[in-house]
């Protein structure tokens, strides 16, 4: 049977969990010492400190292998977590028992949109340390299995020149994708609508790179309390409801994302810039369209946006869907787009269906023809990425 005839599941959206000296081996030396650092805390957990804060590991984000009933919000070591989460070379073996041929992987310490280093005080540190983590991500972690992983790097947010300058350097080191705040506002930076990002955007374009939008990556998650959540990229739930409402509305922020740039006026201006949905589901896709397009006829006159281009064909033109599980979304995959819809893993976090992967995708295909999961599950996100099936 050919080689295309043959179906390959790509991730667009998997996470990995760094080694403790991820840092220390590429920090200038002058930094080591004030860079993020591995300590055992008082309880025995792993937290990574950096500039005087701790950050654990929350046990949501590394429980590939665990029983549902087995899942905890507690802190955990390396060796509570199977080596795949944290060792590519473990990772493959474990992408090969779920049926996975690559993945994109997402930070988990700098948080998914690398604002741990957003928010940090000394900000010549904080750009070293995002170029040693695209470093990491890019030469170590890719690098080990350049056929399976899909190179994907953070950014300075904090400075568009510098944006693009890491941009830049990590486009021609293969960078496939980079991971920019969901929110960015959350985060003091500049809406989608101000005109300062037509630089980068610009750049993106110019290089071929998606933008991929990973939910909770502006650092902010509806249902989440902040108030008693400092120090950790993954705050409980706000005021007395459970954890489970943030859980069962994470991907709602990527609603008001979308929307936020469908009436910037950004997308007009750079045509051919491509944003990926991550972790954000597909099934709100045709509502948010069809809302957006009511929105825009009825009020469009009297306010400062696009009176010509419909924000629905926007959204088209411009977005992808990313999904792990949801079946409503595929029924209406025909209201999205075929060729706009991308597969999920999420391993190693709580939504992942490792190693169990395939099986659940075809369940969610039983009735799609196979042309159309070909696209779904492997010809969408190569596309997309730039990141063509390996001659071997």
């Amino acid at each position: 049977m050919p080689l295309q005839d043959y179906m390959h599941i790509i991730s667009v959206d998997d996470h990995l969990i760094e080694h403790p000296r991820v840092w220390s081996d590429r920090l200038p030396s002058k930094y080591v010492e004030a860079g993020p650092q591995i300590i055992e805390d008082e309880q025995g957990h792993h937290v990574w400190v950096y500039e005087g804060k701790r950050y654990p590991y929350i046990g949501l984000n590394a429980v590939a292998g665990k029983k549902f009933e087995d899942f905890g919000m507690e802190p955990v070591r390396y060796e509570d977590m199977i080596p795949g989460c944290y060792d590519p070379v473990a990772r493959v073996k474990d992408m090969d028992i779920d049926g996975v041929q690559a993945a994109a992987c997402f930070p988990s310490f700098p948080g998914f949109g690398g604002n741990v280093f957003h928010r940090a005080n000394d900000k010549e540190l904080a750009l070293a340390c995002v170029k040693a983590w695209n470093d990491f991500s890019i030469d170590e972690w890719c690098g080990s299995a350049p056929d399976r992983y899909i190179p994907l790097g953070i950014l300075p947010t904090w400075d568009v020149d510098l944006c693009v300058q890491e941009l830049e350097r990590i486009a021609a080191k293969g960078a496939r994708t980079v991971s920019f705040p969901d929110a960015p506002t959350m985060l003091g930076m500049p809406s989608f609508h101000n005109p300062v990002w037509d630089p980068f955007w610009s750049a993106l374009e110019h290089h071929q790179i998606p933008l991929s939008l990973h939910f909770g990556s502006g650092g902010y998650v509806p249902g989440f309390n902040y108030s008693s959540a400092a120090l950790s990229p993954n705050p409980p739930a706000a005021g007395d409801s459970p954890y489970a409402v943030a859980i069962a509305g994470f991907a709602t922020n990527l609603m008001w994302s979308t929307l936020d740039w469908v009436f910037s006026g950004q997308l007009q201006k750079h045509p051919d810039l491509r944003i990926m949905l991550s972790e954000g589901g597909i099934g709100w896709l045709p509502y948010i369209s069809e809302r957006a397009h009511e929105t825009w006829s009825r009020h469009r006159w009297y306010q400062d946006i696009d009176k010509a281009t419909d924000p629905a064909d926007l959204i088209r033109k411009h977005f992808y869907g990313c999904f792990i599980s949801d079946y409503f979304g595929v029924k209406n995959r025909h209201e999205i787009g075929i060729d706009r819809l991308t597969v999920e893993v999420d391993y190693p976090h709580s939504d992942s269906n490792w190693p169990n992967s395939r099986k659940i995708l075809a369940e969610q295909f039983v009735d799609v023809p196979d042309d159309e999961v070909h696209q779904m599950v492997e010809l969408n996100a190569r596309e997309v990425f730039r990141f063509p099936r390996s001659e071997g």
